[in-house]
C-alpha cells in the first residue's frame, strides 16, 4: 500500500507495526502529483518536498518483521540541483483500477463533487486502467452543463449509483458555545496567543489542527485566508449544530463552513499552491524540534506511525514563512534535544536545507519564552 497518513486507524497501524501490511508511507503532495502524472502520462517528476529525510535518503521502513525489527525499507532517491534548489524524483503511480466517488454523473460518464469531496478523486480518475465511479444520482446526458464537470467521461469507464447509503462524518467538530471565552494562562493557551501574533494582513494561510487552528480564533482587523490542504481556499469557522455537512470537511476531517468568495478544487491543485509558493505562512506542530530548528512529528519508529500526511510539502515549499507551534514539555527534555542539537525522530524537515532553499525564517514557539508584552491582548 502507498499512503501518506495512517491517523487514527489504530487497525491499519497494527497490521504495519506486526508486519501483516507492506506500507510506502509518502508525503501527501507528492502522492497526489504522482497520481497525477501516472494518468497524465509522465513518468516521473523532481519535488522539493522530503529533500534530507528518510524519503530522500532511504531508510523508512516499509515492512516490520513479527518481532518488531525492519524486514524492508525504502530506497534512496535521485537527487539534482535546478536553479539553486535541492529536488528528489519521484515516479508515477497508475493502477489497474480506479476507485473514485462522486456526487453526481450523467449517463455518459461526466462526473461531478460537491464541495471538499473532490480531494483525491479527481486526479485518482485519470490514474487507473479502468475507473469505476460510484455516485449519488445518475442524470440524463446533457443535465450537467460542461463547464461544471469534474472528471471528463473519457475517464470514466463504469457508473455505480449508490442507494440508501448515510454518510458518516468521522470528526463532528462544532463551534463552541463559549468560542469566545477569555483564553487561561496554561501553556497552551500562551502558544495560541503567541502564535496569532503571526498573522499579517492580506496572508494566506495553511494551519494545522489542533493548537495552530486555534490560534485563527484571534484573527482581529485584519484578513487572512486559510487554505486547507484537501482542496479549500477561504476556510470559516467551525459550524453551529445543525450546521454540519459530511462533504464539507478540512484535511484534519473536522466539519468546516466556507466564507464568501472561497474556491474549491482537487488535492493536486491544492499541493500546486503550496508547493509554489502561493501559500505566504503554515503552522504546524511537532513531536520534537531541535535547537537549529529540524521538525520530527510524524513517525516514533517500531512504536507510533502516523505518517507525515501534508507536513513535509508544507515544510519544504520554498518562499513562505514556516511559524512552528510547540506543546510545552519538560524543561530537561528541551535541553536534551538542543544539546544533542539533532532530532532522535524520523524528520520531516531539516532546517539546513530550508536554508538553502530561501525560506525567510523558521520560528519555534515554546511556552517558556512568551512574554507578557508577546501576548495578544484578547478583548
Amino acid at each position: 500500500m502507498i499512503s501518506s497518513y495512517v491517523g487514527e486507524n489504530a487497525e491499519f497501524e497494527r497490521q504495519f507495526l506486526s508486519g501483516e501490511l507492506e506500507v510506502e508511507l509518502t508525503p501527501q503532495g507528492t502522492l497526489a502529483e504522482r497520481i497525477r502524472a501516472g494518468g497524465a502520462g509522465v513518468p516521473a517528476f523532481f519535488t522539493p518536498t522530503g529533500y534530507g529525510t528518510l524519503i530522500h535518503k532511504g531508510g523508512s521502513p516499509i515492512k516490520y518483521n513479527s518481532d518488531g525489527t525492519v524486514a524492508i525499507t525504502s530506497k534512496p532517491r535521485e537527487e539534482r540541483v535546478f536553479n539553486g534548489r535541492n529536488y528528489i524524483m519521484e515516479e508515477a503511480i497508475t493502477g489497474d483500477f480506479a476507485l473514485i466517488k462522486g456526487h453526481r454523473a450523467d449517463e455518459a460518464g461526466n462526473v461531478t463533487f460537491r464541495l471538499s469531496a473532490n480531494n483525491f478523486n479527481q486526479p485518482m480518475a485519470s490514474a487507473g486502467a479502468i475507473t469505476i465511479a460510484e455516485v449519488e444520482e445518475i442524470v440524463p446526458v446533457g443535465s450537467i452543463p460542461p463547464e461544471d464537470v469534474h472528471v471528463p467521461c473519457i475517464f470514466v469507464d463504469r457508473i455505480i449509483q449508490r442507494t440508501g447509503h448515510q454518510k458518516r462524518i468521522e470528526k463532528v467538530t462544532l463551534l463552541a458555545e463559549d468560542a469566545d471565552k477569555k483564553l487561561s494562562d496554561s501553556p497552551r493557551d500562551r502558544i495560541i496567543r503567541r502564535a496569532a501574533l503571526e498573522f499579517t494582513d492580506g496572508m494566506f494561510a495553511n494551519l494545522g489542527i489542533g493548537i495552530p487552528m486555534m490560534a485563527a480564533n484571534y484573527i482581529s482587523g485584519i484578513t487572512v485566508t486559510l487554505q486547507s490542504e484537501n482542496g479549500i481556499l477561504g476556510l470559516g469557522p467551525f459550524p453551529r449544530a445543525g450546521q454540519q455537512d459530511p462533504d464539507l470537511i478540512n484535511a484534519g476531517k473536522q466539519t468546516v463552513t466556507i466564507l464568501p468568495g472561497s474556491s474549491l478544487f482537487s488535492s493536486d491543485v491544492s499541493f500546486g499552491m503550496i508547493r509554489g509558493g502561493h501559500v505566504d505562512l503554515t503552522m504546524l506542530g511537532g513531536l520534537q524540534v531541535s535547537a537549529k530548528g529540524d521538525l520530527a512529528n510524524w513517525m516514533i519508529p517500531g512504536k507510533m506511525v502516523k505518517g507525515m500526511g501534508g507536513a513535509m510539502d508544507l515544510v519544504g515549499s520554498p518562499d513562505y514563512c514556516i511559524g512552528i507551534a510547540m506543546r510545552s514539555c519538560p524543561l530537561s527534555q528541551l535541553s536534551y534535544v538542543a544539546a544533542r542539537n539533532q532530532n532522535a525522530l524520523a524528520l520531516t524537515m531539516r532546517s539546513d536545507v530550508v536554508a538553502r532553499n530561501q525560506n525567510p525564517f523558521t520560528r519555534v514557539m515554546r511556552s517558556e519564552e512568551l512574554t507578557v508584552q508577546q501576548e495578544i491582548k484578547i478583548p
